[in-house]
């Protein structure tokens, strides 16, 4: 198991665009990929369940991946948290 913890920096915090977007990733992948912010755990390949942790800007969450592709989930999960914060979701 690996993890990492990144500060979500997006004025609208983690809305459905990047929501949609991480979990359309995590679904790519073998391994558990879970979310925690500080009252909860969300499950990553699950877009209602991404929303319903209310993430907002200024938030620091820590993203958890579990399994044989754990490494590589993690990077691209960090990835599209990085484009977002810049501003360069898609």
């Amino acid at each position: 198991m690996i993890s990492r913890k990144i500060m979500i920096n997006d004025s609208a915090g983690l809305h459905m665009t990047p929501a949609g977007n991480i979990c359309k990733e995590a679904i790519k992948y073998k391994s558990s990929v879970h979310m925690k912010t500080e009252n909860m755990e969300a499950n990553a390949k699950s877009l209602i369940s991404l929303l319903s942790a209310c993430v907002k800007c200024g938030n620091e969450i820590e993203i958890v991946c579990d399994g044989e592709d754990e490494e590589e989930a993690l990077r691209s999960i960090i990835d599209i948290i990085k484009n977002v914060n810049e501003g360069k979701e898609a």
